[in-house]
């Protein structure tokens, strides 16, 4: 291509200016040209902070623009699949926010339409591009720890409960779905099938504690009606047993927001960030705790997992295909909405689901 490529942001708030406006920015084969935001003077604002040409407030405008070659969608879940659609009908390459949809039937629908596009169509799911957990996969699929037995992701917050805290979209199901189910209930399946395979059943519970807050951005008195707590145990095609638990309602810890894989051999032990917590371990089962040396850029502190993600979206569109060793497809996002679906459906009807048929019947 004799000219950059041309971005476009949708959902141009506080996360695109962290993650995907800088991070596109930094390839040298891209260019954001157009910011879109349901507030004029917001995004006129993060425009001007970002040297971007165009601000619109409706995207609509966005998909019809012929000179913008990708989007990335960065609204509120109940916008994702509208958005996506259009974009990839409009013939232009579309990079969503995780949870890929409000549910299962819609993340299919996308994957559909993406696959029969043509374009690149991938899903942030940041883990996959930290060092310490591809490097875990690395070694877990090199038989370091012999035959896997036994995965758990624990994550604990309780921001929730703060006298401060505020209600945002994530915090109404009729904008997000589900709360952290979905919000980091997805990046956490998506690291369990990608390390360790797809997942053929599961069940669930979800806990939300009643009450109102003020709305973050009206200050109206806002009641949430999302799960604060989510917890899974499932099992793999492999038979690989497993467990989940995410929180914003119950006090971390020092050792929080990791994935621990137990073998027959060893266990392995990562955190899960956007990069600005690295580490990885690896235990014998006859020895002690080693820690595993990773690249430098591990070390620094630093978000690096966003920018090497949107990076990785600029590449993909260029060669004309994902990496299919790390990058998430819509595919890999609708798989995960399988799950989000069958924690939910579990906790309601107080059951295990099987998983085994859904990922060809719908």
């Amino acid at each position: 291509m004799d000219r950059k490529l041309r971005f476009a942001v949708i959902g141009a708030g506080r996360f695109a200016e962290e993650c995907q406006i800088p991070g596109l920015q930094r390839h040298p084969d891209a260019e954001v040209v157009a910011l879109c935001r349901r507030n004029r003077d917001l995004c006129e604002q993060t425009a001007l902070k970002f040297g971007v040409p165009k601000v619109h407030t409706d995207y609509a405008a966005v998909i019809a623009d012929d000179t913008i070659d990708a989007v990335t969608i960065v609204t509120p879940n109940a916008f994702h699949h509208p958005i996506a659609v259009e974009a990839l009908q409009a013939g232009k390459h579309v990079f969503c926010e995780k949870p890929l949809a409000m549910n299962a039937s819609e993340a299919r629908e996308m994957c559909d339409i993406a696959e029969a596009s043509g374009k690149i169509h991938h899903v942030a799911f940041t883990f996959r591009y930290t060092h310490c957990l591809y490097k875990l996969r690395q070694m877990l699929n090199n038989g370091v720890i012999g035959k896997p037995l036994y995965v758990r992701i624990q994550c604990d917050g309780w921001s929730a409960l703060q006298s401060s805290a505020t209600a945002a979209w994530r915090n109404q199901k009729s904008l997000s779905g589900t709360g952290m189910l979905g919000d980091m209930g997805s990046h956490f399946f998506d690291a369990i099938r990608w390390v360790c395979g797809d997942i053929t059943q599961i069940c669930g519970v979800l806990h939300n504690v009643p009450r109102v807050r003020p709305h973050v951005s009206t200050g109206e008195p806002t009641p949430i009606d999302t799960d604060d707590l989510a917890a899974a145990w499932f099992e793999t095609e492999s038979g690989l047993k497993g467990q989940f638990f995410v929180s914003s309602i119950t006090p971390p810890r020092p050792e929080n927001k990791y994935i621990e894989v137990v073998g027959e051999e060893g266990a392995l032990f990562a955190y899960l960030s956007r990069g600005h917590q690295e580490g990885l371990r690896f235990r014998h089962r006859d020895g002690d705790w080693k820690t595993i040396d990773l690249p430098s850029e591990a070390a620094e502190g630093k978000p690096h997992a966003l920018g090497r993600m949107m990076g990785s979206y600029v590449d993909g569109i260029l060669r004309g295909k994902l990496n299919p060793d790390r990058d998430p497809s819509f595919f890999d996002g609708w798989k995960v909405q399988l799950a989000i679906d069958a924690v939910a459906e579990s906790a309601e009807q107080k059951k295990w689901i099987d998983l085994g048929n859904r990922t060809t019947d719908q």
